[in-house]
């Protein structure tokens, strides 16, 4: 588990680094979580524990990736967070269109 937590977090912070370009993307922390913002808020975290992406989309399309099981539904202590989803499998590609996206969705 350690490796695809590592995994993870690598991918996170290399994609970060692309999203940096846009000075109005910055680096924080979201209950605890490192995270990233535009223009203060939050798009995007990294679930150190387990490496996950979690990205703020709108709510019918983290639905749907609930239903097609290529997302969870993030949901700390219990309470979902229903623009809030969990992406458990690593891929550059998919992780950096989701970032891309979530990013766009926060600061329409």
């Amino acid at each position: 588990m350690a490796d695809a937590v590592d995994d993870g977090e690598d991918l996170f912070w290399d994609l970060a680094e692309e999203l940096y370009g846009d000075p109005a993307v910055t680096r924080g922390t979201m209950m605890g979580h490192p995270c990233l913002r535009v223009d203060g808020a939050f798009f995007a975290t990294l679930r150190r524990k387990t490496g996950d992406l979690v990205v703020k989309l709108p709510r019918d399309r983290v639905a749907a990736m609930v239903e097609e099981g290529t997302g969870a539904p993030f949901a700390p202590n219990g309470r979902v967070f229903r623009e809030w989803v969990s992406v458990t499998t690593v891929d550059e590609d998919r992780w950096r269109e989701l970032l891309a996206d979530a990013k766009a969705f926060v600061n329409a």
